[in-house]
């Protein structure tokens, strides 16, 4: 049996850095530092998050899988710093430079880029100025004016000429000694670091249109005369920015205060270049050299510090709002992976289109293809009565419950061929329930090489039926094909680092895996290499071998496959599930070390529920609490399944266009996207609404995932649709009224409204929404706050809102989607959206296919109660 590690008795003490690291991040955390040593052992042993969160809480102190995702990523960084802060001092020591000073300030330097601004005067750099200023010997006149002020430049500068060097005359001369003075402050770390955190809290971004680029940026227009402090700026709204910059729509800046002030900028200007005359030691006493010193520190700063400085604060917004940007679309990401399955439900795929037809494809409850075709409904073909037949004539064959039609092109109109098919089958026939699910990624995954090996010999363009009909039965078994980037969710994701979007967004899937867990017998090799301890080359592996052998039996034969080590079988066992199998226990998320434990525990219950029994009667110096209270949870509700009970908005009848919308409508949607500042909301006209931030609940909401989650099925209340422009303002107050002329009501200001006297373009939303939202997937969206909401930021009383549940009480899942229409139900805003099918009853709540299979396998062992 593998030894899980003992918690250690006391925190380590060495002075390595190693230690100091893991002291660092364990104050970040809020965790003792011997719990970061074990889980960084544990990561540096070659363990994964999810196995180390999941089967060696002992060895952590429970420390869970999003500490452990930080904690990764807090420990490459500052294990990246060590290695630069190593190269720097050697390259110092080898230049002859490294005085005890400047070796201290290195390694008390806590942030890369603090060790930059030390490095930087000793950076190998191309020649500058100064630097052919000194080979010509002018540095002595540059510290001689420094020094001794009372000198006069001229007639000292005449000493120092330099024809050699094209040093000629007196202005010659002084021109270089200002340029060695001017790089030398403009090197200094000290001043650096004090006047750019002064320029994050009081300074100002400042961005401008393009002269000419007014009409084609109109999605900038919020930003053509815009001005706002670094700090506390908005990641949707910095990437909103730089976009407009990157598109030579706009101008970017950085002022030192309200540029629409004039008086405030001279007095901050002066400010910040008293503050260079300091760090050069001069001082306007009217000696001979007090005027040309002073216009030395005045140049400095506006030709070199701020220059400077604005790189190094547009470095930090972007990095700030990459991370902001990167952790909103993780999130978003998760939400998606996670929704609600279907279940082993036989179902019809839609992929629609208009020229090249509606692709047709229909799985049975496994998710095996039974049956395919292309009909031809639309113009210009529109052959309606030939499409709806095919389509009967293949439900009834492979008792169809569920048809999925993709949100793409046609989709409207496909929904109501849909809809046609389920009026036309017999009432004593089990009606399907039809849904809208969102078809990002599936022309993606037709097109790749695992789509061409899981359906070989089908039609390209019908591969992306059969993607849509499993993503609605099994969303996260079949998004796992797809690239992240590809499945819609993101904001700005083609502007931030792709290295780190990839790393997060690959540990987000690995965890969301792992969480449910996978069926190693009916797993695709797609679904496999992102369980714990598998990969690409050990999932191709198992399937081989799993084709060659049959279905494996039990867990240990896992061991049989080929490179499919000690570590590896320790590291993905738990999460591999067999059903079914020799050992119901192979069906369970226990941990084969676990077994014998298990079966005490199984013994001591009896035929009582374990969640009677006390969890330390069976605690050991092998197992310890957490993980005995794990294996009780486990035995007692076998087959759990993370994700939520199905569910699937119902769109309401003769709302289909943008037009359609009247402000107060209350209609039923499902949450697309979840952004910084607000929600995107599919309520059935292709076109999503937005719900801002404010307009999320009656009270102060700083994380709209607090509120809403990508999935989950709302009640929304229509302020404003802009058919023209294509946006639709929502709220989820349902108490809201719209103003007279739809959107908010007169007074309330909007989030992105400008400050410093800045002018905006009255009722426009944001253009960092317009532009952003819905981003990287094609439909646009946009909206303002809800009606009566004070400014962002300031608190509010009043109840909060109602978070939308389903039946049980839990925070309802669902797909994007579009339920049978209720009957009769013209009006929106005055009749509720029928929760109901078609047929007259509510969708079945049915966990995952391989879950319940598994619960089924443990029951029937008596494992299961």
């Amino acid at each position: 049996m593998t030894q899980l590690p003992h918690v250690p008795s006391a925190p380590t003490s060495a002075s390595t850095p190693d230690s100091a690291i893991h002291a660092q991040i364990a104050a970040e955390l809020g965790v003792k530092t011997w719990q970061v040593k074990a889980a960084v052992d544990l990561l540096d042993g070659g363990s994964t998050v999810p196995f180390i969160a999941r089967y060696r809480k002992e060895a952590t102190g429970t420390l869970d899988d999003t500490q452990l995702r930080e904690l990764d990523e807090r420990l490459r960084y500052l294990r990246e710093l060590e290695d630069r802060r190593r190269a720097v001092l050697e390259a110092m020591a080898a230049q002859g430079q490294l005085t005890p000073e400047l070796q201290a300030a290195i390694l008390a330097a806590d942030t890369k880029s603090r060790l930059e601004d030390i490095y930087l005067p000793f950076k190998s750099k191309r020649r500058t100025k100064a630097q052919i200023a000194r080979e010509a010997g002018l540095e002595p006149l540059a510290d001689a004016l420094l020094k001794r002020p009372d000198l006069d430049p001229e007639r000292e500068a005449a000493r120092y000429l330099n024809a050699e060097h094209s040093f000629d005359d007196a202005a010659a001369a002084l021109a270089g000694a200002r340029s060695i003075l001017v790089e030398r402050v403009a090197q200094d770390p000290d001043l650096a670091a004090t006047l750019r955190e002064r320029l994050w809290t009081q300074g100002r971004m400042v961005s401008r249109v393009k002269k000419g680029k007014e009409s084609e940026g109109q999605k900038f227009a919020d930003y053509f005369d815009f001005a706002q402090a670094p700090t506390g700026m908005p990641s949707h709204r910095v990437l909103a920015l730089l976009r407009g910059e990157k598109d030579g729509v706009l101008e970017l800046d950085l002022a030192e205060a309200d540029p629409n002030d004039d008086d405030a900028l001279a007095a901050a200007r002066s400010r910040y270049e008293s503050a260079v005359a300091r760090c050069l030691g001069v001082a306007d006493r009217g000696r001979p050299a007090d005027a040309w010193l002073i216009q030395t520190a005045q140049l400095a700063w506006r030709s070199r510090v701020l220059a400077r400085l604005t790189a190094d604060l547009r470095g930090r917004l972007f990095t700030a709002a990459e991370d902001e940007a990167v952790r909103v679309f993780a999130a978003n990401l998760r939400d998606v992976l996670l929704a609600a399955p279907a279940g082993n439900r036989a179902t019809l795929g839609l992929d629609p289109g208009l020229r090249t037809g509606v692709k047709v494809a229909v799985v049975d409850g496994t998710g095996k293809v039974v049956a395919t075709d292309t009909v031809y409904p639309h113009a210009p073909a529109r052959k309606w009565d030939e499409a709806l037949a095919t389509l009967v004539r293949l439900a009834r064959k492979h008792n169809v419950e569920l048809v999925a039609i993709g949100n793409g092109t046609a989709s409207r109109e496909t929904d109501k061929l849909a809809a046609e098919l389920i009026k036309l089958l017999p009432a004593a026939e089990v009606k399907p329930q039809k849904l809208v699910v969102s078809e990002a990624g599936a022309s993606v995954y037709s097109a790749s090489a695992l789509a061409s090996a899981e359906l070989p010999g089908m039609d390209v363009s019908l591969r992306g039926a059969v993607s849509i009909a499993r993503r609605l039965q099994d969303p996260l078994a079949e998004l796992v094909k797809i690239d992240p980037k590809s499945i819609g969710v993101g904001q700005y994701q083609h502007d931030v680092t792709a290295a780190k979007l990839d790393r997060s967004l690959d540990a987000v899937v690995e965890d969301c895996v792992n969480a449910v867990g996978v069926d190693v017998n009916t797993a695709s090799p797609a679904l496999l290499s992102r369980v714990a301890g598998v990969g690409p080359l050990l999932s191709e592996n198992i399937v081989a071998y799993r084709n060659e052998h049959g279905p494996f039996a039990k867990r240990s034969e896992l061991k049989k496959v080929p490179r499919l080590g000690a570590k590896a079988f320790e590291q993905c066992a738990g999460f591999l599930r067999i059903t079914g199998g020799a050992e119901p226990l192979d069906a369970s998320s226990v941990h084969p070390e676990a077994y014998p434990i298990a079966r005490k525990i199984l013994v001591a219950a009896g035929s009582a529920p374990a969640s009677t029994l006390d969890p330390r009667a069976f605690v050991d110096g092998t197992f310890g609490l957490p993980t005995v209270q794990d294996i009780l949870a486990e035995l007692d509700k076998p087959g759990r399944d993370p994700r939520p009970a199905f569910a699937a908005a119902t769109f309401s009848e003769g709302i289909e266009k943008i037009s359609d919308l009247k402000p107060g409508m209350v209609l039923e949607g499902t949450v697309t996207n979840v952004a910084a500042f607000g929600a995107f909301v599919d309520v059935g006209v292709h076109q999503d609404g937005l719900v801002h931030v404010s307009a999320l609940a009656n009270r102060f909401v700083s994380d709209p995932r607090e509120v809403v989650k990508s999935g989950q099925v709302v009640r929304v209340k229509v302020l404003e649709a802009d058919p023209e422009r294509k946006r639709i303002s929502l709220t989820l107050r349902l108490d809201d009224e719209p103003s007279p002329s739809g959107g908010r009501a007169p007074g309330a200001r909007s989030e992105g409204q400008r400050s410093e006297g800045t002018r905006s373009a009255a009722g426009r939303p944001e253009a960092g929404r317009s532009e952003g939202s819905r981003p990287e997937n094609g439909r646009a969206a946009g909206g303002r706050p809800a009606g009566g909401r004070p400014a962002e930021g300031h608190r509010t009383g009043g109840r909060p809102a109602n978070p939308q549940r389903d039946s049980s009480g839990r925070d309802s899942g669902g797909q994007r989607g579009s339920g049978a229409p209720s009957p009769g139900n013209k009006n929106a805003s005055s009749s509720k959206p029928d929760p109901k099918s078609s047929s007259g009853r509510p969708p079945a709540p049915n966990p995952a296919p391989a879950n319940t299979a598994m619960a089924e396998a443990l029951r029937r062992a008596g494992l299961g109660k």
